[in-house]
């Protein structure tokens, strides 16, 4: 067999890669000369991206498509197929229960038409089949608990209806415990509890990400398994009612639970727009706190690439003032809900080579891209 100089290249950086080698060290030690440099820098890349599209990579809250038209524009399938991205936990969930159904039947029609494109994720082992298959896996999840409420049948049946993420709140009082904007900061109702374990029983994953302290500290508590904070931000880092204070995080680390990190305004001061430094940052503090593995990203967004076009502009600020008329509305949320210079399809990738440069060793980065939640979600689910 030929020696092939690219490849050599590819593997020793690899080696030195997973090793926790920085590229500046790997140029270094290839060579003094800049043309060797150059190509041990190449080569450094081109095994990012190779370790990316090997690793099992999980959005733990993103939609997989933008709006509800169906069949897919084939750009909005392409930007899905090539995004790296393995499994995402695609909210279905609205306030009104006749409007859930329709977006977990909606959910599963995206399956129906473009199976070559999506799988809906019932069991834990249907990640990986979407890892192998080149599809992404669609991870049904609630966002708010009054479409079941206190009525554990119909709890009961949206996990037959593939539903398996509910979040206990939103960011006010649900009949589950207080969310985030409550002052009273509450806790866990009686139902609340009841609801954990029911909750356990049927393998459904537990989520407080928009729930307050108390909520959030007594479902861990409350909770036989680990719970999610599906998406959020770090409150040492940027002061917010979104955003999770050290103690609530290194509670739930302990108790084997997964925190993902959001791309929403949330994570810097207004009227400051959030950038991609800013979105490590937070990555970085939670990895500090929690320990490598419980940390991982949920955007709040879309795979697809985002832009802000004038009739965009319109409905986001529609929709901002309609949260505040209803009430539900967080404090600074006055810029729009995305960090710009990660508006890609290949954000997950982006923010893989921004832990890499701040001198993050690969395997924490294969957590944070998925490990992480694929571990979690396999403790709460079953692995079978």
């Amino acid at each position: 067999m030929p020696f092939n100089r690219r490849k050599f290249l590819v593997a020793a950086g690899q080696a030195m890669c997973v090793a926790g080698f920085s590229p500046a060290i790997l140029s270094t030690l290839v060579g003094a000369g800049s043309a060797a440099a150059a190509s041990a820098q190449e080569a450094v890349q081109d095994d990012l991206d190779a370790l990316y599209r090997g690793a099992i990579v999980i959005d733990s809250l993103c939609a997989p498509v933008h709006g509800s038209r169906i069949p897919l524009p084939a750009e909005d399938l392409e930007q899905a197929k090539s995004s790296g991205i393995t499994a995402v936990n695609f909210t279905v969930s609205d306030p009104q229960f006749e409007e859930t159904v329709i977006r977990v039947a909606f959910a599963h029609t995206l399956e129906e038409r473009h199976p070559d494109t999506f799988l809906i994720v019932r069991r834990h082992i249907d990640i990986a089949r979407a890892k192998q298959e080149d599809k992404v896996g669609v991870v049904l999840g609630f966002q708010h608990a009054s479409p079941f409420d206190s009525d554990f049948a119909r709890m009961e049946a949206f996990r037959r209806l593939d539903v398996r993420i509910m979040q206990l709140t939103y960011n006010n009082r649900s009949l589950l415990g207080d969310g985030c904007l409550e002052p009273s900061n509450a806790g866990l109702s009686r139902v609340g509890h009841e609801a954990v374990q029911r909750m356990n029983a049927m393998g459904i994953a537990v989520d407080t990400s928009h729930s307050g302290k108390q909520t959030t500290l007594d479902a861990i508590d409350a909770s036989a398994k680990p719970i999610l904070i599906s998406h959020g931000g770090c409150d040492a880092v940027h002061a917010h009612p979104r955003n999770k204070d050290d103690e609530s995080l290194r509670k739930l680390a302990t108790r084997g639970g997964y925190f993902g990190v959001f791309l929403m305004p949330y994570l810097s001061a207004s009227p400051a727009v959030p950038t991609e430094e800013d979105v490590l940052r937070h990555v970085e503090h939670a990895l500090d706190v929690c320990g490598a593995d419980h940390v991982g990203i949920g955007s709040d967004g879309e795979i697809a690439t985002f832009s802000l076009t004038e009739e965009q502009r319109k409905a986001f600020e529609e929709d901002m003032a309609q949260r505040k008329r209803a009430g539900i509305a967080a404090p600074e949320e006055d810029r729009f809900p995305y960090v710009p210079d990660l508006s890609t399809n290949l954000r997950m990738e982006k923010i893989a080579a921004g832990l890499r440069k701040r001198g993050q060793p690969w395997p924490v980065v294969e957590k944070v891209l998925g490990a992480n939640f694929h571990r979690t979600i396999g403790e709460i689910w079953g692995t079978t």
